[in-house]
């Protein structure tokens, strides 16, 4: 199986670094851009001078903003915000190419339904076979070409492999796994995660509070993974606590950036309206909260976010609850 003709939907930092790593690969890569004004720019300038600053686009890399052009690929890579991602099912269910694979590349869970992405693409798109590609993963350091893993998950063992094969070169490395549900949720969480990480830090809590929150946190996920099919050993990996040792410990991290101005006292509005990406934590906590009730998960940590997200004032008073948890065995 060839999927070396690939298509990335979306033109933020993520997009722009998988369009460069993909070509790195040799794979024939396209660029979709949404927005006019940012393809022209692309193409004048050859670099994202809003989302990914210093990196030069290769002249290979087709820039379009026709969808059904860009969607004229052996493999269409989805990385746009996850609450777009039923809209773009839509949009792209009557252009879709007989055999044409979706890669799932955004972190989220629907607000409305409290549905995972793949089971989107399922309800929507059913003809299209699904993977999901997760993990630690700074776009300006894939980019870059330094070190990254991630892991790249479907239950079919043999688009896992071709995948794995037209993405792998250099320093970028797929890891193959057959439980996409783990790796999604995992990858979903732990934004929700990264802004309490950014609460504790903004707050002056220490870090033996972050790594008690991480440690906790984890648990949290887990659990919320298993109640939908997945399975405990992915979590122990790149998509699980990989990506959470990333996003929890740098602020770099959009969602711990967020939540450390959060804890240093200012506004969620102030805060979102001085930045080009989107934090997907801020919209996936209502969501995982939503989620974890529907089906009897417990995740103390993920609703103190939401409660925080919809009401800062609440910050100190959230962390005293969380201290006084009754006490647990562990594990």
């Amino acid at each position: 199986m060839s999927l070396k003709k690939v298509s990335v939907i979306g033109a933020g930092a993520w997009g722009t670094a998988l369009a460069i790593l993909a070509d790195r690969a040799g794979c024939d890569a396209t660029l979709w851009v949404r927005r006019a004004e940012l393809a022209t720019a692309l193409c004048a300038d050859r670099e994202n001078k809003d989302y990914l600053p210093g990196m030069a686009l290769p002249p290979a890399i087709a820039i379009a903003t026709d969808l059904a052009q860009a969607l004229a690929a052996e493999a269409v890579i989805y990385a746009q915000p996850a609450q777009h991602f039923r809209a773009f099912c839509r949009a792209a269910a009557p252009h879709w190419r007989q055999g044409a694979v979706l890669v799932i590349a955004a972190k989220g869970i629907e607000i409305a339904t409290g549905a995972l992405l793949m089971e989107i693409a399922a309800d929507v798109l059913p003809a299209a076979p699904v993977l999901v590609l997760s993990g630690p993963s700074f776009a300006a350091e894939a980019a870059r070409g330094l070190p990254t893993a991630v892991a790249l998950a479907s239950h079919d063992g043999a688009l896992v492999a071709a995948m794995m094969t037209a993405l792998a070169h250099g320093a970028f490395r797929p890891y193959g796994s057959d439980d996409p549900i783990g790796v999604e949720v995992a990858g979903a969480v732990k934004n929700v995660l990264a802004i309490a990480c950014g609460i504790v830090v903004g707050r002056g809590l220490g870090e033996n509070a972050r790594a008690a929150l991480i440690t906790r946190g984890l648990a949290e996920v887990t659990r919320l993974a298993l109640a939908k099919g997945g399975r405990a050993e992915t979590l122990m990996g790149l998509a699980g606590i990989g990506d959470l040792i990333l996003t929890c410990t740098s602020l770099t991290s959009r969602n711990t950036s967020l939540g450390f101005a959060l804890g240093q006292g200012r506004r969620l509005d102030d805060i979102l309206a001085e930045r080009h990406s989107i934090a997907e934590g801020v919209s996936t906590a209502g969501a995982v909260v939503t989620l974890a009730k529907r089906i009897g998960v417990e995740m103390p940590i993920a609703a103190a976010v939401g409660r925080i997200l919809a009401d800062q004032s609440v910050i100190d008073d959230e962390v005293r609850a969380l201290l006084a948890r009754p006490l647990k065995r562990e594990g």
